[in-house]
């Protein structure tokens, strides 16, 4: 079975918005000048998320949930082929961003994963599926691309149950993926050099999507 970029609704500032695109913003990331001169390894950004006031969109009504929950960050999608995304304060340029993510309830054929260089409603995405899929791509112009696959890509390496984790290098053009410290994908592009980073969680054609990103940080290369 393939998966490929379906159209969906997202949530901004608390109101349901329809739109033809995969991965609409949820709220703007404040942005700040680019973290420079780290050494590599360096943790640039950590967010246990025990702290509700630490800057992640909290987000209650019809249309799902974001908020600080158990703690992790939760996302719930209500809808069928909706995407939910946050992104807290800051702005990176080469980064390597891992998060745990852990499915709640709601359907396998889900999407669930981190993002990074997001700079005016433009940014790259890393994302699983707990029926075993993967995808890199990117948001750019209103439309969301797959970077070296035409549709979402079977392994064996994504865990159907329990935890994953995943990890996403963006180093210059480079973006490579691991799950459960696999590589599963490697791609180039050279369109965003810096922006934010942040988790994302949507649906395809069955609603009630239900995960939790913990254990969030953000690298130096």
């Amino acid at each position: 079975m393939k998966k490929s970029v379906i159209p969906s609704i997202s949530l901004k500032a608390g109101i349901l918005s329809a739109f033809v695109f995969l991965f609409a913003s949820c709220l703007p990331v404040s942005q700040t000048e680019p973290v420079t001169a780290a050494r590599p390894g360096e943790v640039l950004y950590r967010e246990n998320f025990a702290d509700n006031t630490s800057g992640w969109d909290r987000v209650l009504n019809d249309g799902g949930i974001m908020d600080y929950d158990s703690g992790g960050y939760r996302i719930l999608v209500r809808g069928a082929k909706m995407n939910f995304w946050s992104t807290p304060p800051g702005n990176f340029s080469d980064v390597r961003v891992e998060t745990d993510v852990t499915k709640l309830n709601g359907p396998d054929a889900n999407r669930a994963g981190v993002l990074c260089r997001y700079r005016n409603g433009n940014y790259y995405f890393f994302i699983i599926s707990n029926d075993g899929f993967y995808a890199i791509g990117k948001f750019t112009g209103g439309q969301a691309i797959l970077i070296g696959q035409e549709s979402m890509v079977p392994s064996e390496v994504v865990e159907t149950d329990g935890v994953n984790h995943l990890r996403a290098d963006c180093i210059g053009s480079a973006l490579t993926f691991y799950v459960n410290d696999a590589l599963v994908a490697s791609t180039q592009d050279a369109d965003f050099a810096t922006g934010g980073v942040g988790v994302l969680a949507g649906s395809f054609e069955e609603p009630g999507v239900d995960v939790l990103f913990q254990n969030f940080v953000v690298l130096q290369p």
